[in-house]
């Protein structure tokens, strides 16, 4: 009995910790972009410094922890679904940095608060999906909350505004499709991350070389070698990384409910942060506007908790695309729910060993059910 509360106790000490330590490098990614962004003014610049990072660190780092290879994908599906979710990607990332070059740190993720309401709108427009009314009454906040936020911003940019929003869409779509993916392929989330960074990084360098190059490259920055312009680009790229890393190890520790607050929760830290460290001009009405976008936030997991026992539609998937799991005999990490030997009906292939010696990175995508499963990707 005692040994199950310490037990218990060191998990939630761990789970305290691993917040902890995404909120700060979050914030921090968040602050060092703005600043970046203000003394060098190319939001597709640091795009691209972010898709590298991804590509460069995730083989080495993912090999040493152990985590299982890619899956084989059958070369129409990586066309059909892979390539869009990396052009999405690309499109996602590239307008959250010109809004984070537009507007201040704290009104961009009030912005972003409303990815719950692009989250129905998409699934009711791809797949039919109605939600409860309890559901669509806990968007009304979010929506109240980011107009007044919208209309008392002091540093108002319209652009700003579109490329958030652009870029919330663009996230709420990646979560979706990349759930059919990751049902589809049981590929491990990871992998997915660093497959999706790759091919980004492949569609967006052509464009990069025409688009902004050579103005970077004229830039004072880069011609007079500005060692702290190039440190704060190097810092965000590693940033952004670990706060993947980090978001899907808080995943793998809690309930889907309980990392949907824990990451509206993050948000709230994050404008914190900015305001307190950027310095950026708020009155009290543009405050209240930012609580209540985040308060709905919060409702709208809620909501969903509490209508989670009704019978609801799932994602379309294609009769040969269901996985079925068997349970393993014996189960000694808690956490661990990895794949099982075996060939899925669609041609694809799973993972016929896994190392038990780190099962916080190396278990697969089965993982704690429900749409939260795939925000680990794109935070």
């Amino acid at each position: 009995m005692l040994g199950g509360k310490r037990t218990g106790s060191r998990h939630v000490a761990v789970v305290l910790l691993m917040c902890l330590f995404w909120y700060v490098i979050s914030s921090s990614n968040n602050v060092i972009g703005k600043m970046v962004l203000n003394e060098f003014p190319f939001p597709m610049t640091v795009t691209l410094v972010q898709l590298c990072s991804i590509t460069l660190y995730s083989g080495p780092f993912f090999n040493l922890w152990r985590i299982r290879k890619y899956q084989e994908i059958p070369r129409p599906y990586f066309y059909r679904l892979i390539v869009p979710l990396a052009v999405g990607k690309l499109l996602a990332s590239v307008t959250s940095h010109i809004s984070l070059w537009k507007v201040p740190v704290s009104y961009a993720h009030t912005v972003k608060a409303t990815m719950p309401l692009f989250t129905v709108v998409l699934t009711r427009l791809f797949f039919g999906e109605k939600q409860p009314t309890l559901v669509y009454l806990s968007l009304l906040p979010i929506i109240t909350g980011v107009g007044i936020a919208t209309v008392t911003e002091i540093s108002f940019d319209m652009m700003g505004l579109i490329s958030a929003l652009i870029s919330t869409m663009g996230f709420s779509m990646q979560n979706i499709f990349s759930k059919k993916v990751l049902k589809d392929t049981n590929i491990h989330h990871l992998r997915l991350l660093h497959l999706l960074g790759k091919l980004s990084l492949f569609i967006f360098l052509p464009l990069w070389l025409y688009m902004d190059s050579f103005a970077v490259f004229r830039h004072n920055a880069i011609k007079n070698l500005d060692y702290r312009v190039i440190a704060l680009l190097f810092a965000d790229g590693v940033l952004n990384w670990l706060q993947n890393i980090i978001a899907f190890s808080v995943l793998s520790l809690v309930t889907p409910l309980t990392y949907a607050v824990a990451s509206a929760s993050k948000r709230i830290f994050v404008i914190a942060v900015s305001l307190l460290i950027l310095g950026n001009p708020v009155t009290w009405i543009n405050c209240l506007g930012m609580t209540l976008a985040i308060v709905g936030v919060l409702c709208y997991n809620r909501a969903k908790q509490i209508t989670k026992g009704r019978e609801a539609p799932t994602l379309p998937l294609s009769q040969s695309s269901h996985i079925k799991y068997q349970p393993l005999e014996q189960q000694t990490d808690p956490y661990y729910r990895g794949s099982v030997n075996g060939k899925l009906s669609n041609g694809l292939h799973r993972a016929t060993t896994m190392t038990p010696s780190n099962s916080l990175l190396a278990n697969g995508s089965g993982m704690p059910s429900g749409t939260a499963a795939t925000r680990l990707l794109f935070v």
